[in-house]
């Protein structure tokens, strides 16, 4: 199976959300481009996961759905990458190597977080107590030569998925 052959009936509801398992990279970068759809108004979303998930690739075709159309660079050590694509402001952030919450405070994170900006949020726990709670929140785990994929909070909810990848 290939990740074009993901259909939405792999997506299964459970209390927390919709899950599924991305059996490659090329069904990571479809998630990313689906979920597109949702965030063009903006939106805050927190992605959890260990090293080699899946984040930034899922993080660059989304941001390639949306109409960036030059390089997508993680933001392990500048911590923020910056976008705006067609008028929406994206903050794209990776907090792996972020030692003290307040250093998000001297970057000015507070003033990003408003409605029609997109906050992309990798490694968010590293600033628990913080962040307010995200629109979605997506956790990638490997599993099976492959990621299991959980989407949860308020976006998941109105998500609509086509019926293949």
């Amino acid at each position: 199976m290939t990740g074009n052959d993901v259909a939405a009936a792999d997506f299964y509801g459970t209390p927390d959300g919709l899950e599924t398992f991305l059996p490659d990279e090329a069904a990571t970068i479809n998630l990313g481009r689906q979920l597109a759809a949702a965030l063009r108004q903006g939106g805050s979303v927190h992605l959890h996961g260990n090293l080699g998930a899946g984040k930034t690739t899922l993080v660059r075709a989304l941001l390639c759905e949306l109409g960036h159309d030059g390089p997508v660079r993680s933001p392990t050590y500048a911590l923020v990458e910056t976008y705006d694509i067609h008028g929406l402001a994206v903050y794209h952030l990776d907090l792996y190597r972020t030692a003290d919450p307040d250093e998000l405070e001297f970057i000015g994170l507070r003033d990003w977080l408003r409605p029609g900006n997109l906050i992309l949020i990798e490694w968010p726990e590293r600033a628990a107590g913080y962040l307010p709670a995200p629109g979605l929140r997506i956790d990638l785990a490997h599993a099976d030569n492959g990621r299991r994929v959980r989407l949860s909070g308020p976006l998941a909810a109105g998500l609509s998925l086509p019926d293949a990848w």
